[in-house]
């Protein structure tokens, strides 16, 4: 079997081990903390648990037949794959909150707890399926066809956005108005776990420095200890009108001790900012075709 035949198996197999393992955890965050507390999760879910409260029907049956025309949708906008990966998500998902239920228990019975642990442990399984280009259907692939539209937008900012509106429906519908706070802490808490899993913590810093010793600074940042790249970008004083390079450049969080000591040792009156960078693409960092 050829390189890239075999290349590309272990990439579909790695990508439903990851689904599966998603699922797994989600249905483990919804079925044993969030649901046993009435602590809804918006969307789809929230949907069905809704219609679940009301006539008895199980949540993961009904996930699947609201799902049905959301995944036709999919099939147009974002092909095959995406639709089989979501589909098997979604699938997985569902099943196993319904497997898990005939457990008949629950891990705490503290609704602030469960928020909180349910929100972690579900937003973690949520974020490890979109990570491998999947969902678990439902509001999901609405937020994907938003970030269409809303590429700057976090996934788990719209997502937030949306469950909003599904658990103050829950709230109305079923006078749940305490349940639908604790909702929206487990949803809060839910989609940080998304952006985490997505975007990852922000370990990157950018840095501005103006100084008098640019050159020699500019040299040991490229080809000293740190190996960093550099952008001189021109600047002018608007007090003193002086002309000089500002020296950009972004590094790992760990290592802006160096870079002060190094800045320090040539120029102790240096100008020396550092933000935070976050999604940075590129030579010693994310790969900028691993965008997500």
């Amino acid at each position: 079997m050829p390189k890239k035949a075999i290349k590309g198996f272990w990439v579909i197999f790695w990508k439903y081990v990851m689904i599966v393992v998603g699922a797994c955890i989600y249905a483990v965050g919804f079925q044993f903390f969030l649901y046993p507390n009435n602590i809804t999760s918006g969307g789809v879910v929230g949907t069905a648990m809704i219609i679940n409260q009301l006539t008895g029907l199980p949540v993961g049956v009904m996930t699947i037949l609201l799902n049905i025309p959301l995944f036709l949708i999919a099939w147009r906008h974002f092909g095959l794959d995406f639709m089989i990966g979501s589909a098997v998500g979604m699938g997985l998902s569902s099943v196993l909150v319904d497997v898990f239920a005939a457990f008949g228990f629950a891990l705490t019975d503290d609704p602030m707890l469960a928020a909180v642990i349910g929100g972690v442990i579900k937003g973690s399984g949520l974020g490890i399926i979109y990570y491998v280009g999947a969902t678990t259907g439902g509001i999901d692939i609405v937020v994907k066809l938003l970030r269409k539209r809303l590429a700057s937008v976090n996934f788990g900012t719209i997502m937030l956005l949306l469950d909003v509106f599904i658990i103050a429906a829950y709230a109305l519908v079923l006078g749940r108005y305490e349940s639908a706070m604790y909702s929206m802490v487990a949803m809060y808490v839910t989609t940080k776990m998304i952006d985490l899993a997505l975007y990852g913590i922000d370990n990157a810093c950018l840095c501005y420095i103006i100084s008098e010793k640019t050159e020699e600074i500019t040299e040991e940042i490229v080809s000293g200890t740190l190996h960093r790249g550099v952008t001189l970008l021109n600047g002018k004083g608007a007090w003193s009108g002086a002309h000089r390079d500002v020296i950009m450049c972004v590094i790992k969080r760990q290592q802006i001790g160096r870079l002060k000591r190094l800045v320090r040792s040539h120029d102790e009156r240096a100008f020396f900012i550092v933000t935070n960078a976050k999604n940075v693409f590129g030579n010693g960092f994310e790969s900028i075709s691993e965008v997500r």
